[in-house]
């Protein structure tokens, strides 16, 4: 068997996108891996999510305290709402290279699903929102990991990016120090070059674009809260436990009965239902690892918090807006 050169790993011509995880990380205050529940090469979230010293914002009346199950419809599905869908694409944290950005994923895909639903798609495309940027800014975490509250803690105090604003490479940030302009959003001049030589202010700099913000944040859990806020404002994204059985998932309701669940990776809930022929009430999902896993990258999932795979224990959501949220109003501490 062939045996790796040191000659031949140092290559210039090697593709030094492609990194080992875990991936090297410039931050000190990256999420310890030590949070994280263990899944092949380590889970993508944190087995709690919560927000800085437990502060949320509310200067609005949450769903759950406004509807009551018996208000809600049996069906709720942002991807056919009276034949219109509001989702932004799916998409694929494992390309070009293995990235454990969940955390952004999940987060970002209902921050934009929610802004497709307040635009009432009047923009001339669906607003798509940039998940290697949370990566690059350390809104959360890295590749190695994350916290999906800390999206929406960026999204309230910095404001988010379209995904046009920079590509998704799989990739922690590629210097020290805090991200720059540059590192949110940018566009590049030829020649091509290498993706360590886009901090060359001759070869790519900064562009102003539109910021998509959060006002209220805030976290949720349980089936009834769940239901409310998905009927009123649109999807959330929440935690779930991945297990070997889950990832083979193709399709139907998937059902997985365990005494308790460790949290360990991150998903966008767009809806629920109940299917006629079994009696059998769900949850729907949309995954962040390609349209060829599950039903074209959603899940179904029973609304049995005893087969769920803890998806209803630790839930986060957020109000778009596009107006820079006034921080000193609103504020509380949330026991839990």
């Amino acid at each position: 068997m062939h045996q790796t050169t040191d000659a031949e790993k140092n290559d210039p011509k090697n593709d030094d996108t492609v990194w080992a995880f875990p991936q090297p990380d410039y931050y000190s205050n990256t999420t310890d891996s030590t949070e994280f529940i263990p899944k092949h090469n380590g889970a993508c979230r944190v087995a709690d999510a919560r927000f800085t010293d437990d502060v949320e914002r509310h200067t609005e009346t949450r769903a759950w305290e406004i509807h009551s199950n018996d208000d809600l419809p049996d069906n709720v599905d942002w991807r056919n709402m009276n034949g219109v869908n509001y989702l932004s694409w799916n998409k694929n944290q494992h390309i070009p290279q293995y990235c454990g950005s969940c955390w952004s994923e999940g987060s970002t895909s209902a921050i934009a699903d929610r802004f497709n639903i307040m635009n009432d798609l009047t923009t001339p495309s669906p607003v798509g929102l940039n998940a290697q940027v949370m990566i690059n800014c350390n809104a959360g975490g890295s590749c190695n990991g994350g916290n999906p509250a800390g999206v929406y803690e960026f999204a309230h105090t910095t404001g988010l990016q379209h995904s046009s604003c920079m590509s998704y490479i799989a990739r922690n940030l590629n210097h020290e120090g805090a991200c720059e302009d540059m590192d949110k959003c940018r566009d590049c001049n030829f020649p091509p070059h290498l993706w360590d030589s886009m901090q060359d202010e001759s070869l790519c700099y900064a562009v102003e674009d539109t910021k998509y913000y959060i006002g209220d944040y805030y976290s949720l859990k349980g089936e009834s809260a769940m239901m409310a806020e998905l009927y009123a404002n649109g999807p959330i994204s929440c935690g779930i436990h991945v297990t070997d059985a889950f990832e083979d998932y193709s399709s139907g309701i998937y059902s997985e009965e365990a005494n308790f669940y460790l949290l360990n990776h991150e998903i966008s809930v767009v809806g629920y239902g109940l299917d006629t022929d079994s009696n059998t009430p769900y949850w729907i999902g949309r995954n962040s690892w390609g349209s060829y896993w599950g039903e074209y990258g959603f899940f179904k999932i029973i609304r049995d918090d005893t087969k769920d795979l803890g998806i209803t224990k630790n839930c986060v959501a957020g109000t778009p807006t596009y107006t820079k949220p006034d921080s000193s109003v609103g504020m509380r501490t949330v026991e839990f």
